[in-house]
């Protein structure tokens, strides 16, 4: 970590009528090289990976491999899960010096997470929400947000907000599927405008955002102040600065990012793997897979894309 930088004020930016564009929380890939890029190509937000909030406490070991910023990294919110106050609010606390807001993550619908009371299974203690979001907001006067999926009876989700506004929640992202609905089920427009229209605070919209102009459209139809995209910005992180595909400047600067700040190849290879994966034919493909050091992937790109590691870039 690097000494702590000027707050920027998440809420005001989110209230200036312009539309936020916002880089999700995604495990292992919204790592520091990741987020100065998407910062660099259109993002008004990058988000942390989803940290466990427990580990992240009791563990120095643990903070030095799951948070690492700059002052670059800005503007620039830590999501944790957590399934009680008391460690959200320690784990807040800890990156204070170093972030402009908290998040808590209360949509994860995997089994692990929700047998073990983090994630979507949050949403069945709107109480409990509002105590980790009060004690966190009092520990650090940072803005804290959560993020939510809806559900099937909207009143639930209507009264969870009005809870959660009570505790000073700064912003609210929705994402637009229920715990128990698939990624291949559309997201339900329909359901987070009308939970724009109960908020009182700033509400971003989550799913199925793939382009610039997904985002202008998913805010026409919701109202929102701000979208969040994931799985789009793996295959184009340059997606909010108006691209289709990822152009080659970007895959340049990514990798000029990822050598300087520290990438382990595994996730070099799939991240390049997912921006190339429209302009890789089957051969190539193939090969570029079967690679599994950080020469082989640059000699690779030299060959097929003139793209070499540049430190004077960075």
């Amino acid at each position: 970590m690097e000494n702590p930088r000027q707050k920027v004020d998440l809420v005001g930016l989110l209230n200036s009528g312009e539309l936020v564009k916002v880089c999700a929380p995604m495990v292992r890939f919204t790592k520091l090289p990741f987020r100065q890029l998407v910062l660099k190509y259109g993002a008004d937000i990058a988000v942390t990976p989803m940290i466990m909030s427990d580990s992240f406490v009791r563990s120095e070991r643990v903070r030095d491999l799951q948070f690492t910023t700059t002052t670059l990294d800005t503007p620039l919110v830590a999501q944790f899960a957590a399934n009680n106050a008391q460690d959200f609010a320690d784990a807040a606390e800890l990156v204070l010096p170093y972030v402009d807001g908290v998040d808590l993550n209360c949509g994860c619908p995997q089994s692990w997470a929700m047998s073990d009371g983090y994630g979507a299974h949050l949403l069945t203690s709107p109480e409990l929400i509002r105590d980790m979001v009060h004690q966190a907001r009092e520990r650090t006067h940072l803005p804290i947000s959560i993020k939510i999926r809806v559900n099937s009876d909207l009143r639930r989700t209507y009264d969870l907000v009005r809870t959660v506004e009570s505790a000073g929640v700064a912003y609210i992202t929705v994402h637009g599927r229920t715990t128990k609905q698939r990624s291949s089920t559309p997201p339900d427009l329909e359901a987070i405008r009308l939970v724009k229209e109960h908020a009182t605070v700033p509400v971003l919209a989550n799913g199925d955002i793939y382009s610039l102009q997904d985002a202008v459209s998913v805010r026409e139809k919701t109202g929102v102040n701000g979208v969040m995209a994931a799985r789009g910005m793996l295959d184009n992180p340059a997606m909010f600065a108006g691209y289709e595909t990822t152009p080659l400047e970007c895959v340049q600067d990514f990798v000029d990012f990822s050598l300087s700040l520290g990438t382990s190849p595994s996730l070099f290879r799939h991240h390049l793997g997912y921006m190339l994966d429209s302009t890789m034919m089957g051969l190539d493909k193939r090969h570029f897979w079967s690679l599994h050091s950080t020469p082989a992937i640059l000699e690779f790109l030299t060959d097929r894309y003139s793209i070499t590691y540049n430190p004077t870039n960075f």
